[in-house]
């Protein structure tokens, strides 16, 4: 009886504990229980939502660029009214030269023409003076002919006023040449003085178009020359667009009126347009141009260093992480896990986003992959496939 009584606590002990490890095995998930090998993250490829895109670098620069400078030579300055940074108007006075020279150049001009009207006038009076003096003549030969031929004059006269009447009427020829003359020259004093007065305009150096000055090299006291630096450069309308390099490879997806982002240091993130792509690729970088439209913003300088990222369209492919292809050799590869082993299947991939990438041919939609592809593993491997969620298509899309 004693001996009974203590197998009976015994068994219920073993009982116990049976049950607790049924119990438990009952617990664990099937992905615990799958297959005998290693354990492996796998994670399901799955239909995703690609962007593609493309990422340029390059300088902010003006979109269009005003240069002033001197229209005229010689002339040193005395003022400058704008500085760097300042926004200014078309035709604003920027700075002025020394126009002392051009005044009195214009004053001496003036002069002229007023000497060429007194010229005018006096032709006037001496083509007045020898239209009489013709006709006097004129009419004292018409009297010597009728003399002579009523043979009451002597033949002397007769030809001394015929020499008189011709006389006269060369004075009336050379007087109106003279009124020629004067006139020729009062029109050309006349366009000497309006020169003379669109230089004296030129003394003022002023702003052709609206923007911001972001260069000034104008000092009192130079002596300006239109074959030096511009005395200033002006952002037009303040206006600021991206200048990239982009692969030319790349072109064909690049289209005018794209939207880009554009990442500038220390600042947000701006929108951006493309406005203009170059038809020339640079033959030795392979590069080619496109210039992206910003607009007016006072925080960008032009010069700084951008970079610009161009969605250039969407798809909807099969997809897996990006650690899960190998690529050897220019061939693509992922391992499946198929029926607890490993499998070695080629791939064609396509568009890289977010860490996934695109799977053209090679995988069927809910086929698990070996999440990182460096892993050791050799096809027919036996392994225990253990879902990665924090990579897994279904979360990261």
């Amino acid at each position: 009886m004693a001996l009974r009584s203590l197998i009976v606590p015994v068994l219920m002990v073993l009982a116990a504990a049976g049950s607790g490890a049924r119990l438990h095995a009952a617990e664990a998930t099937p992905t615990q229980t799958q297959g005998s090998g290693r354990a492996v993250s796998v994670t399901a490829a799955r239909s995703t939502t690609f962007t593609e895109t493309i990422l340029i670098t390059g300088s902010l620069i003006a979109r269009q660029e005003v240069l002033v400078s001197p229209q005229i030579e010689g002339f040193r300055i005395s003022e400058v009214l704008a500085e760097e940074g300042d926004r200014v108007k078309a035709g604003q006075v920027l700075a002025r030269l020394s126009d002392d020279t051009l005044k009195a150049q214009l004053a001496q001009l003036e002069a002229n023409l007023v000497r060429g009207e007194a010229a005018i006038a006096q032709a006037n009076s001496r083509i007045a003076e020898a239209e009489a003096n013709k006709k006097q003549a004129e009419a004292a030969f018409k009297r010597a002919q009728e003399l002579i031929a009523s043979g009451t004059t002597s033949r002397s006269v007769f030809e001394e006023r015929e020499a008189a009447a011709r006389t006269a009427a060369a004075a009336v020829t050379l007087a109106k040449d003279g009124l020629r003359v004067a006139g020729a020259e009062k029109t050309q004093i006349e366009a000497q003085i309006r020169e003379s007065k669109l230089r004296l305009s030129y003394a003022d150096i002023i702003a052709p178009a609206d923007g911001i000055i972001s260069r000034r090299t104008a000092k009192v006291g130079a002596l300006v020359s239109a074959v030096s630096d511009p005395l200033f450069r002006i952002i037009a309308n303040g206006e600021i667009e991206l200048d990239a390099d982009v692969p030319e490879i790349y072109l064909p997806r690049i289209s005018v009126g794209q939207t880009a982002r554009i990442e500038v240091g220390g600042l947000k993130t701006r929108e951006g347009k493309v406005r203009l792509i170059s038809p020339e690729v640079d033959p030795a970088t392979r590069l080619g141009k496109v210039r992206i439209f910003i607009g007016e913003d006072e925080q960008l300088r032009i010069g700084s260093f951008a970079r610009g990222i161009i969605d250039t369209g969407t798809t909807k492919a099969l997809s897996v992480p990006l650690s899960a292809v190998l690529t050897r050799d220019g061939a693509a590869t992922v391992k499946v896990v198929k029926d607890g082993r490993i499998e070695t299947r080629k791939v064609t991939v396509g568009m890289r986003s977010g860490g996934q990438v695109e799977i053209m041919d090679g995988l069927r939609d809910g086929e698990l992959v070996v999440v990182r592809s460096g892993m050791l593993l050799r096809d027919g491997d036996a392994v225990r496939p253990v879902i990665d969620k924090g990579t897994s298509v279904s979360e990261a899309g």
